[in-house]
């Protein structure tokens, strides 16, 4: 973790994005207190789109009759 003072870190902005983006962790202090964590972004999650798995799942017609091999666990 690296600390920088508020002015000095307005002028290394470019660096310091840097060592972010590389996994170096950069607290900026203003008056010996820390006030800003520079961390890079996560990726934004798309939204999900309704229907884009069809075709892709599949349930056969005998999906709702007993099977055979079960009875012994339904007693």
């Amino acid at each position: 973790m690296q600390t920088i003072e508020l002015n000095a870190a307005s002028k290394e902005l470019s660096n310091l994005v840097e060592l972010v983006l590389q996994g170096e962790e950069i607290i900026i202090i203003k008056d010996n207190q820390p006030v800003v964590k520079l961390m890079p972004l996560l990726p934004v999650k798309q939204p999900r789109q309704p229907g884009s798995a069809k075709g892709l799942v599949t349930i056969s017609d005998d999906f709702d009759e007993p099977i055979a091999d079960f009875e012994d666990y339904l007693q």
